[in-house]
């Protein structure tokens, strides 16, 4: 995949990860970097589970599970 690619998924992982656990406030570079963050989290995450598909909507589909469960994370940092 081109670089564009990787940021224009990494945009939408993040922001879809976002609202689905409405925290979505990062803006647009943060929810790219959550977003590629997530990529590489939920492939590590289904490479654990061996779980291997291809195609952009299963890439999709991991990197927001990726990026939710970084949103996860996250928010247990920032919470008080």
């Amino acid at each position: 995949m081109s670089i564009v690619l990787y940021l224009l998924l990494g945009a939408v992982a993040g922001w879809l990860a976002g609202v689905l656990m409405k925290g979505g406030g990062f803006g647009l570079l943060w929810n790219i970097i959550i977003g590629i963050i997530g990529g590489f989290l939920g492939g590590w995450l289904m490479s654990l589970l061996h779980i291997q598909k291809a195609g952009l909507l299963w890439e999709l589909i991991v990197a927001v599970i990726g990026a939710m469960v970084l949103l996860f994370v996250i928010s247990l940092f920032r919470k008080k």
